[in-house]
């Protein structure tokens, strides 16, 4: 039993002194050196510098030169307006194939007489004055019991372009004193609706 316990100090002693002559041998690590860093005041220019910086005037110009041209899904609003009986008429139509990719100043070359109020390579939006009337000035009549459709001219005489097939006889009194009188419709579409009215 004592040699048990004699055996297990020396070997504590043992392992206590390879762990002293560890600690007092090994070499201590030496502080590395501090690096300050410091931001010049001065703007450093070199040849890099200035060719970097001319590359990229060079870019931003190119860019901002860069026009908005018609894509082929691009509309195309023609708005007239006739100062003789100061109607506006205004036209959609799908931009024509040949019109595709073309600029502003392109558009405006092959519409002279007319000021481009919107350009985007989406919609585009014409626009003109003419001294006439707009040519969709009606006056629905009755004509041998039948509703039917006049054009007015400009000079105010009365061209007939169409007898319906809906006659007077069905209306309400009211439409008949009105149709009896004449009723006067500027523009087509206001001329469908009244007639889809009547029917």
């Amino acid at each position: 039993m004592n040699k048990l316990i004699i055996t297990m100090i020396a070997i504590i002693v043992v392992i206590g002194g390879m762990l002293t002559a560890v600690m007092i041998f090994q070499p201590k690590k030496e502080e590395s050196p501090k690096i300050e860093t410091q931001i010049a005041q001065e703007e450093i220019l070199d040849d890099c510098t200035e060719e970097y910086e001319s590359l990229e005037h060079e870019n931003t110009i190119i860019t901002n030169t860069k026009e908005e041209k018609t894509s082929p899904n691009c509309s195309l609003t023609i708005k007239t307006y006739y100062k003789k009986c100061s109607h506006t008429k205004e036209e959609y139509i799908n931009l024509p194939q040949n019109f595709v990719n073309l600029t502003k100043e392109e558009i405006q070359q092959k519409y002279e007489n007319y000021e481009i109020k919107n350009f985007a390579s989406n919609a585009i939006i014409l626009y003109q004055e003419k001294e006439t009337e707009c040519g969709e000035h009606y006056i629905i009549k009755n004509k041998n019991g039948y509703v039917t459709i006049y054009q007015i001219l400009e000079d105010g005489t009365q061209k007939e372009i169409e007898t319906t097939g809906i006659s007077t006889e069905y209306l309400t009194q009211t439409d008949k004193i009105n149709i009896e009188n004449g009723i006067t419709v500027n523009g087509k579409q206001n001329l469908n609706q009244l007639i889809e009215d009547f029917e």
